[in-house]
């Protein structure tokens, strides 16, 4: 018996475990100080009261002979695609319903999509870039080449025709960073791809933190991209499933390699491999589709955006150069005085006791950043703003 020896090339340790314990330590050797985490992104709001009420009816329904559900369909109730269908309408996409398949997370399916999709294909990422990306595809032995972002290009990269690549992963708003891609970027990332035949993994997890109506909130908004993108997206942070998990994956119809449709494979895989997401999370899901669900989530994504305000407010006025926060939930900033960045997570957590998360974990162009999120409570972010303003003199 061997094992899968790919993952002996994986980093020892996810970034998100070192700063756990780094914080663990902190924590253990000073129990009288108190911690402000804007790191992980995790959301802090409760589920608004609408899908706890569709909830609760699932569950109801669940404890009576007529009502309980058994196994449900691998893909997703077909309440909940049409739900999500009428989602997409409303920017201008049309999907059909076999086109949408209900998961338990755009994490998971990011992963998950790689089984349809041969270990010989070469994998371009960005960096900075979210771990899972090169994660999982070391795991599967591919080939990966990197894009650079950098603060020249706004953290945006475009295509390279110098760079050939079969699978490509795309993140907006991005995360880490915060940055977002306009329409016309996009198109060229499609034209690439169209040109190169290579497959566009569109991470829009994001999306509902897009307040700029010029800005796109899907892929298939580009002219072609039904032709050569897979677009993930999540619940979790638009509407505080990260506890709950439900999130869907776009496979088009029209998307074909090797004269074989992607949307069969997929099906092929996910009734092998996947039970589906539970039927009372699915109501729940269906929920925040409703007219007053997108009413009350809408007030906590202007929550959370209200808290990025106030963290970026204060980075201008301590004059630390940054992107997004503003159609993102995350703030991507550089680290004062050329500190790396795990001088500067230990600068903030030994002398102000706030918890952010260093570039560096994201990659090589991540050295020198940090990344800020907007997911903590109104009174935790205000109070970690006033410790930064305290260090005003050591990194102005």
């Amino acid at each position: 018996m061997n094992i899968n020896k790919n993952y002996l090339n994986l980093e020892e340790s996810y970034l998100f475990s070192t700063v756990g314990k780094k914080v663990a330590e902190y924590i253990k050797q000073n129990p009288d100080k108190k911690i402000i985490k804007l790191g992980i992104g995790d959301v802090t709001l409760p589920l608004c009261k609408t899908v706890i009420d569709a909830m609760k009816k699932a569950t109801e329904e669940m404890g009576k002979q007529e009502t309980f559900r058994g196994y449900g369909p691998e893909q997703g109730y077909d309440f909940l695609r049409t739900a999500v269908q009428k989602y997409y309408k409303k920017n201008q996409v049309d999907l059909k319903l076999d086109e949408i398949f209900i998961s338990d997370g755009a994490k998971s399916d990011l992963g998950n999509i790689l089984d349809i999709l041969g270990v010989e294909n070469t994998v371009m990422v960005q960096d900075p870039v979210y771990p899972v990306y090169v994660d999982t595809n070391i795991m599967a032995g591919r080939k990966i080449v990197y894009s650079d972002c950098t603060e020249t290009n706004g953290f945006l990269s475009m295509p390279d025709e110098n760079i050939k690549a079969d699978i490509i992963y795309l993140c907006s708003p991005n995360n880490p960073t915060g940055a977002v891609y306009s329409k016309e970027q996009l198109k060229k990332w499609v034209d690439y791809a169209i040109k190169n035949n290579s497959l566009i993994l569109y991470d829009a997890a994001y999306e509902a933190f897009i307040s700029d109506t010029k800005l796109p909130k899907s892929i298939y908004e580009i002219d072609g991209a039904k032709t050569c993108a897979i677009e993930f997206c999540s619940l979790s942070k638009t509407a505080g499933f990260t506890g709950t998990r439900c999130g869907y994956t776009i496979v088009p119809e029209t998307l074909e390699f090797d004269n074989v449709k992607l949307n069969k494979l997929w099906i092929r895989r996910q009734t092998t491999k996947y039970n589906g997401v539970p039927y009372i999370v699915q109501r729940g899901a269906e929920a925040v589709f409703t007219q007053e669900g997108q009413a009350e989530i809408r007030k906590n994504i202007d929550y959370y955006k209200e808290n990025a305000k106030i963290i970026t407010d204060t980075l201008d006025k301590l004059g630390i150069w940054y992107t997004g926060g503003k159609n993102s939930p995350y703030i991507w900033l550089k680290c004062p005085n050329n500190m790396n960045s795990w001088e500067f997570f230990d600068f903030l957590l030994n002398r102000v006791q706030i918890v952010g998360t260093p570039g560096s974990g994201f990659g090589k162009n991540g050295e020198g950043y940090f990344r800020l999120t907007s997911f903590g409570s109104r009174e935790n972010t205000l109070e970690a703003m006033e410790r930064f303003m305290g260090l005003r003199k050591d990194i102005s």
